[in-house]
């Protein structure tokens, strides 16, 4: 049975790009177990249109990380996110036209600190635009601070600790995209799942290579 909806949408291409993703790092035969746990069996073999009409329901895209660690467990759940979300972001994220001027020569010869002073806000201003998820990038010092006062990855999901891998990952491989190759800490501080205020994604500075 399909999760009850919220109200609140992706569009389709980005859900698309998630199950994409998803088939990718688990095959397919674990991508169609994933889709049944979630209730969204209508999607087996009928991904969602590759456009960016907003109709895939937040409760959707949060059954299929609920699935996830319903099947592998916790910290089987949590990798398979992250290796997701990295693949969203490389599969198609990096081509919307808020990060073209991203990939520039002007913007590769930028110093490192001004890429990502450019390139976060950058990445949370596409998921405000073209998605009902709200992203905003606070620069704390010798951090920054991304934060998701609406969430489509824990919708109406009560748990005991942050959950929200798929975004995590996400912005791993979109700061790697950005900096030039660099890899960066990134926290999963606060979740709305465990009762959080809002989502709040830690991004260190200082690369770690």
């Amino acid at each position: 049975m399909p999760p009850e909806k919220s109200g609140f949408y992706y569009p389709n291409k980005f859900a698309h790009i998630t199950i994409e993703a998803l088939e990718e790092v688990m095959g397919k035969n674990g991508l169609n177990a994933i889709l049944n746990l979630a209730g969204l069996s209508e999607l087996i073999n009928n991904y969602p249109p590759d456009n960016l009409e907003k109709q895939f329901d937040f409760a959707y895209f949060t059954a299929l990380c609920v699935a996830l660690e319903d099947m592998y467990g916790p910290r089987g759940g949590r990798g398979l996110a992250l290796r997701a979300g990295r693949a969203t972001f490389a599969d198609a994220l990096r081509g919307f036209g808020a990060l073209a001027g991203v990939g520039d020569l002007a913007f590769k010869v930028l110093p490192l600190a001004a890429k990502l002073k450019i390139g976060l806000p950058a990445m949370a201003n596409i998921f405000t635009q073209f998605s009902d998820q709200i992203s905003n990038v606070h620069d704390e010092g010798d951090n920054y601070t991304y934060t998701l006062e609406r969430c489509p990855m824990c919708w109406n999901r009560k748990a005991d600790r942050p959950v929200c891998y798929v975004g995590q990952g996400l912005l791993q491989e979109g700061l790697r995209w950005v900096s030039g190759g660099h890899e960066f800490k990134v926290d999963l501080a606060t979740c709305i799942a465990k009762g959080d205020d809002m989502g709040r994604f830690i991004v260190y500075k200082d690369p770690l290579d």
